[in-house]
C-alpha cells in the first residue's frame, strides 16, 4: 500500500434503470436497512453468495426477482481499458450469472487505502460495494460503513484463505471483507549485480551496488526497528494498551544503524519515484516496493529482473530479519443496503477464485486464494513467490488498532531527520526516546 491521498473521482456508467443503489442517500425507491439492522441483514444475506459463481445456475434461478442499481468503487487501474476493465468485466459476468436479478452498475474511483476517509465522509451515500485496505477496518466499523459477513460468504473466506489472511479482515471474531490479495512490500533487484546469496543481507548488498530505500516513508522505516525486537501494540499488534515500544537500547541500536545507513555512499533515499528512475537508468540496483511496481521494475531490468523477500541487516555483529508491514486488500459491503443479499453476493464474486485469477492475468494482482496459489503457472511466478514469501517469512500484520494513527507522522518525520543528518550517533538515544514518546501520544492530547 502506498500511503498517499488519491482524490475520489466518481464516474457514472451504465446508469440506466431505477436508481435504487443501496448506499444512495438520494434514492427515491426502496428503503435503507437502518444501522440497527444492517449487521444482521448482511449476515443473513451471506448465504446469497453461494450463487455468485458463474457456474451455479441452479441456485441463481431460485433467487427472488430484484431490479436495482449497484454502486461499486475500485481503483482506477481496475477500471482502465489498458488493463481490460477488470471491474466492469467481473460485474457483467456476475450479472449474467443471476438471471432473476436485473442489475445496473455505477462505477466510482476510490483507492483501497482511501476507503476509510472516503466512505466515512457520507456512509449512506457511499458505494454499496467497495475495495479497502485492511488497516482501514477500525475506522469503517466505527462509522458503521462496513457490514459483518455471515453465512456462506464468511465460510468461503475461511475456507479459501490462510488463517493470517482471515485474521487480517476480522475484528472481535467477525469477518468484514472478502480478501483478494495480500498487501505488503519486498525487494526488486538487478541479478547482474547481486547474487542469490548477496540478497540475503542488506549490508552485503550495499558493499556491491546501489540500494534505494524509502526511509522517509513511515510504511517502510518500521521494518528496521521490528527487526531488532521493537513492537507495535504487543507481540501480535492487537494490544492497544501496550502501545508502541521503540524505546531502550534495542531501539537506539537501530537508530545508530540507520545513521550509518544514510551516510553510506551506496545508499539512496527513495522519494518521489527516484528509486524506479534509478533502476531504469542503471544508477540504482535495488529498490523496495510492492506488486504495483512489478511491471515497471521488470521493464527497467529486463533479463536481469529479480524479486525476493526482504533481506536481513547486521546489528552489532548479529543478523536481524527486516520485517515489513503486511495486510490484505478486500471487498467490503456498505451496511446501508436496500438489497444486502445482492451486495454481499457481488462482493463474494469479486473476491472469488475466478475473479482473482482474472485480476492476476489482467493486472498482475497477486491472488491470496489458496487453491489458485497452488496452480502450477501461478506458483512458478517469481513475483507471486516474493510477495507470499514476504507475507509468510519477513513481515508482521500491520496493526489496525485506533492508536496506530499516532504512528505515521512521527515515523515519517524521523526518517526525514535521518536523511537531513539531524539525527546523529551523539543524539541517537535522545532522538529515539522522543520518537517513541511522540508515537504514543495523540495529536489531540
Amino acid at each position: 500500500m502506498k500511503r498517499k491521498v488519491v482524490s475520489l473521482v466518481l464516474t457514472a456508467a451504465m446508469a440506466v434503470g431505477m436508481l435504487a443503489a443501496c448506499g444512495s442517500s438520494d434514492s427515491t425507491s426502496g428503503t435503507s436497512t437502518g444501522a440497527a439492522s444492517s449487521a444482521s441483514s448482511a449476515s443473513e444475506a451471506g448465504d446469497a453468495s453461494s450463487a455468485s459463481s458463474a457456474g451455479d445456475a441452479s441456485a441463481a434461478t431460485e433467487e427472488e426477482a430484484i431490479s436495482t442499481t449497484l454502486t461499486v468503487w475500485a481503483p482506477s487501474e481496475d477500471q482502465s481499458a489498458d488493463s481490460g476493465q477488470w471491474l466492469q468485466t467481473m460485474c457483467e459476468q456476475f450479472n449474467a450469472a443471476h438471471p432473476n436479478w436485473d442489475l445496473k452498475f455505477e462505477y466510482g474511483v476510490c483507492a483501497e487505502g482511501d476507503a476509510k476517509s472516503t466512505v466515512t465522509q457520507d456512509v449512506e451515500g457511499a458505494a454499496d460495494v467497495y475495495m479497502f485496505a485492511n488497516d482501514n477496518l477500525t475506522a469503517l466499523i466505527s462509522a458503521n460503513g462496513i457490514a459483518k459477513l455471515g453465512g456462506q460468504a464468511a465460510e468461503n473466506v475461511k475456507n479459501t484463505n490462510s488463517q493470517a489472511i482471515v485474521d487480517s479482515v476480522s475484528v472481535d471474531g467477525y469477518i468484514y471483507g472478502v480478501p483478494f490479495t495480500t498487501n505488503t512490500w519486498f525487494m526488486f533487484y538487478d541479478k547482474s549485480v547481486f547474487s542469490e546469496d548477496d540478497i540475503k543481507n542488506l549490508d552485503t548488498m550495499l558493499s556491491k551496488g546501489k540500494v534505494s530505500f524509502p526511509i522517509t516513508n513511515s510504511w517502510y522505516i518500521a521494518s528496521f526497528y521490528v527487526a531488532n525486537g521493537c513492537t507495535l501494540f504487543g507481540e501480535d499488534g492487537t494490544d492497544e494498551a501496550a502501545g508502541i515500544d521503540f524505546s531502550g537500547e534495542k531501539a537506539v541500536q537501530v537508530t545508530d544503524y540507520l545513521v550509518d545507513l544514510v551516510a553510506n555512499p551506496n545508499f539512496i533515499s527513495d522519494a518521489d519515484g527516484s528509486g524506479m528512475s534509478g533502476l531504469r537508468d542503471g544508477s540504482v540496483n535495488a529498490i523496495f516496493s510492492g506488486s504495483w511496481d512489478a511491471n515497471s521494475a521488470a521493464e527497467a531490468l529486463g533479463e536481469n529482473y529479480g524479486v525476493a523477500q526482504l533481506p536481513c541487516i547486521t546489528i552489532n555483529g548479529e543478523e536481524k530479519q527486516l520485517k515489513s508491514f503486511a495486510g490484505s486488500k478486500a471487498i467490503g459491503v456498505n451496511p446501508n443496503c436496500e438489497y444486502p443479499q445482492v451486495a454481499v453476493a457481488l462482493a463474494s464474486y469479486l473476491g472469488s477464485a475466478e475473479a482473482q485469477k482474472a485480476h492476476y492475468e489482467m493486472r498482475s494482482v497477486i491472488p491470496c486464494n489458496t487453491e489458485l496459489l497452488a496452480e502450477a503457472d501461478i506458483a512458478a511466478d517469481a513475483l507471486v513467490a516474493a510477495q507470499n514469501n514476504t507475507f509468510d517469512n519477513t513481515s508482521i500484520i500491520q496493526p489496525f488498532v485506533q492508536a496506530m494513527d499516532n504512528y505515521w507522522t512521527p515515523a515519517e518525520n524521523f526518517g526525514k531527520s535521518l536523511v537531513s543528518k539531524e539525527v546523529t550517533h551523539e543524539n541517537a538515544a535522545e532522538k529515539t526516546e522522543q520518537l517513541n514518546a511522540s508515537m504514543n501520544s495523540s495529536v489531540v492530547e
